[in-house]
Parts: structure tokens; sequence; C-alpha cells
């Protein structure tokens, strides 16, 4: 799985979304993430379709929503992400949430994983205690946690035991949103000077530099490209300590235990 790719929630706009996804694939992105709950993965496929890139050159990515939990839901949700997608077998495929019959999900997804339409299956938003349950009762362990983390929500200790268990930590929202003035950010403007790079490029560098896989979304090509230029430097280990100063050690969106975020997640649909 390359460690950088493309995200495309948050592009709702079919045309918008393919033509994003086939600027991307053209700037050389690899690794497309998308999801069921995102109602885009029509365009992903179209893209795909139309990029004249072979099928194995490419990393692509959905999720599996929380109203299509439970093993015999699963199965069908996937065949209609599969066909969206125009594809013949998913690279990763994700419980979106820790919600619901994700039981059953995942012994749905694991029998697709041992019959070759899933080359990896993973999770995203699961917190330690869930992760660590879904492995002690089950065969397949995890590939990829994908989770938010971003220099104000590092979740240091939960990626050192992603990394014990050999899952992979994906980052979702490495910029925040733009929440907390982070592109005007003292410190990382700072370490952007340094090195002659964006506050873009500092922070997806210090996620990668730890080993965690980012999917930043843009629908501009410069923007793209950017994001994509962060292997011909190094941040110094003062670097790193000073963007470890900014973890607040809180969501800057909402925290997923919340007893009213369950509820909005439980019913949230498409």
């Amino acid at each position: 799985m390359p460690l950088v790719g493309l995200g495309v929630f948050q592009i709702p706009d079919l045309n918008e979304c393919e033509q994003t996804v086939l600027t991307a694939i053209k700037a050389g992105y690899r690794l497309i993430d998308t999801a069921a709950l995102y109602l885009n993965e029509s365009a992903v496929g179209n893209a795909i379709k139309k990029s004249g890139v072979a099928r194995e050159e490419l990393f692509i990515t959905t999720k599996l929503w929380v109203q299509d939990a439970g093993y015999e839901k699963t199965k069908i949700a996937f065949e209609k992400s599969l066909k969206e997608l125009q594809l013949e077998y998913l690279d990763l495929y994700l419980l979106h949430q820790s919600m619901g019959d994700y039981y059953g999900s995942w012994r749905a997804m694991e029998e697709l994983y041992k019959e070759g339409k899933i080359r990896a299956i993973g999770i995203s938003n699961f917190f330690p205690d869930r992760v660590v349950d879904l492995i002690a009762h089950n065969e397949v362990v995890p590939a990829v946690n994908q989770i938010e983390i971003n220099p104000f929500y590092q979740r240091a200790s939960e990626h050192e035991l992603l990394k014990k268990k050999n899952i992979i930590t994906q980052s979702w929202a490495s910029f925040a949103e733009g929440k907390n003035e982070i592109f005007s950010n003292e410190v990382v403007t700072g370490i952007g000077h340094k090195y002659g790079k964006s506050v873009a490029q500092v922070t997806l560098r210090w996620l990668v530099q730890q080993g965690i896989g980012v999917i930043p979304k843009s629908v501009r090509q410069e923007r793209m490209i950017e994001n994509l230029n962060i292997f011909d430097f190094e941040l110094a280990q003062m670097d790193m300590d000073a963007i470890a100063t900014l973890d607040t050690g809180k969501s800057v969106f909402f925290d997923h235990r919340d007893a009213e975020t369950a509820d909005w997640l439980t019913k949230l649909t498409f």
C-alpha cells in the first residue's frame, strides 16, 4: 500500500470526483480511498477505467457503512461497491465504524479475503479496546486502522499499539480540515520555512516519517503534486518534538465514544 494516497471524502459531485481522480492518477497517485457513504464510488470507477493505468498498479480502498453491518448485508454491500467501482477485486476493504454487527461483517470480509476478492481487510475509527477485542476473537488480523491523526490529535500510544499488532496506521483529516488555524500555525510554518516546504508538506512528512499512511483530499492539481512531494527531505528530531507539543489529546471534530455522536452515526444512512 502506498504511504500517500488521494482521499475523495466530501466530493459528492460525480463529475468533479471523476475528474479529480483522473488528475490525481495522472499526477502519480496510485492509492485512491473512497467509501460507500461518500456516494462517489461510481465516479472513482469511471476514472480508473479512463485512466489507462493497469489495474494492478492501483490500490483501491472502500469502506462498509454501519447500515450494512452484519454477515449477509456485508456480502451484498461488498458486491454493490465492487459493481460501482467496476472492479473484479478490492485492494483494501474497511469497516467504517465499530458499530452494529461488525463481527458478522468481519466474518464475511474474512471469507471474501480468502476467496481473493479482497487483497486486504481492515478497520476505521476503531479505538484500542475494540482493536484488541476484534483480533482476539477472529482469525484475520486487520491490515490497516484508518483513524483521525493530525498535529492536534496525535494518538502516539495508539499508533504504537497498532505497530505491535502489525497493523498499519493510516491518517484521515491529516490537516484537521483546516481547523485550529493549522495553515498559519507558528510551529509548523516555522519548520516549513526551515526546509522550504509548505505546512501541508511538513504535516504529511511528519506523519509518513512515523510510518503513518496519509490520504489527503484535494481537487487542485498543484496541491496534489505538492502533497506527493514529501520524500526529498527529512524532519530533524527537534522538529518532530516541536510538532509533538501541539497535541491536545482530543479530536478536532467529535468524540466517537460520545453517546450523542454514536446515536448520530448509527442513524446516518444513504
